[in-house]
């Protein structure tokens, strides 16, 4: 399995500053987040629709082992659009989490709303 240690300093705020552990989460998990956030038509099994974000700040949340003491990373700040991390963090985090889970081109691409 994959690792990978971020450090963070206290350029997003003092209460993200420390040291993070990013570790490869399972194929069973990745692909219970992904269905779990996608709805699929029953007859033809075609996505209809699929929420990115819910499904990058899982996978995030799942990848995610150690972080500082005070746990500033939450799935709920993760989602939360008013009082979320910010934007740099959040791609920096996303970006940790996608080399360690090994996320295709296509999956990275579609993860970050692109």
């Amino acid at each position: 399995m994959q690792r990978e240690e971020l450090k963070v300093d206290d350029r997003f705020g003092r209460e993200y500053a420390g040291q993070y552990l990013f570790e490869e989460i399972t194929w069973a998990k990745r692909s219970r987040i992904i269905q779990k956030h996608t709805k699929y038509h029953p007859v033809t099994g075609r996505v209809i629709r699929s929420d990115y974000v819910a499904i990058q700040a899982e996978t995030i949340i799942a990848a995610l082992k150690e972080q500082p003491e005070k746990k500033p990373i939450t799935l709920e700040k993760l989602l939360n659009e008013d009082d979320g991390v910010p934007v740099a963090l959040g791609e920096l985090l996303s970006k940790a989490a996608n080399r360690v889970c090994g996320l295709t081109r296509e999956e990275r691409k579609n993860s970050s709303g692109r």
